[in-house]
């Protein structure tokens, strides 16, 4: 090799080297280093988590600014990966919807008996916070006058009460109403939840176990109303359990 050769190729390497300097590691061909990915992972991660106890702890109304500040980021980051607030409403929202459908689904499969598998999921699901997490159209309820403004299409599986007696009020979980500022649109998850608490409900009711009154909008409703939010883990904890406890015998059959 000739000198010249020598310190063309020192050059070189010594100019590639301050390049991996520059951009904070190993380069992969030309563009973005791989710490570079790395952090803009985290920092999602940390957007993800700030977004769920923000809006656990405030609601879906909570601003970004509030997000951002519990991630510990510029609000910026937070809409360069969210272009709008209603994106990352409806990013948590999925998230937790499609994980109280799990959790249904695990107690549908695993538990035999019918009460057992409804309680299971119930304080499943409590205990994750998911229900201060549901878009709000999943658990609104209205009264069976409301026929007259809705589609029968609109109305989600399962929502009507069985062996309902004494003129009380047909009671269902209304899915489709004009959205307003900040709600998650109903979409497809929504739907799946509803679907497999439909089936919770069903094998509790014809099992006699769970109240013949009692429909899809009451268990969410239960889900949402058991987790309340409390500064103290703990508190929040114990305060959850005995209030499950308390509607749970509320739910059940009298005969059972």
């Amino acid at each position: 090799m000739h000198i010249s050769d020598f310190h063309g190729s020192a050059t070189a390497l010594s100019s590639e080297s301050s390049g991996r300097l520059m951009a904070g590691g190993t380069t992969h061909g030309v563009g973005r280093s791989t710490p570079l990915r790395v952090d803009a992972q985290r920092n999602l991660e940390h957007v993800l988590r700030a977004a769920r106890e923000v809006f656990g702890e405030l609601g879906y109304g909570a601003p970004m600014e509030d997000v951002a500040r519990r991630a510990r980021v510029g609000v910026g980051t937070v809409y360069r990966r969210f272009p709008s607030k209603d994106v990352l409403v409806r990013r948590i929202a999925e998230e937790e919807t499609a994980r109280l459908t799990e959790q249904a689904q695990a107690a549908l499969g695993q538990e035999e008996e019918p009460w057992q598998a409804l309680s299971r999921f119930l304080r499943t699901s409590v205990a994750s916070g998911a229900g201060r997490l549901l878009p709000p159209q999943v658990l609104r309820v209205g009264s069976a006058g409301e026929d007259e403004i809705e589609e029968p299409s609109a109305r989600v599986p399962h929502q009507r009460q069985a062996g309902v007696t004494g003129g009380a009020p047909d009671l269902r979980v209304v899915g489709a109403r004009t959205p307003v500022e900040d709600e998650p649109s109903e979409d497809a998850g929504a739907g799946a939840l509803l679907e497999v608490v439909g089936r919770l409900v069903d094998r509790a009711r014809e099992a006699g176990e769970l109240r013949g009154d009692v429909t899809v909008a009451d268990v969410l409703l239960v889900i949402a109303t058991a987790a309340p939010a409390l500064p103290d883990a703990a508190q929040q904890a114990a305060a959850s359990s005995r209030l499950l406890d308390i509607l749970l015998e509320g739910l059940r059959s009298r005969t059972a």
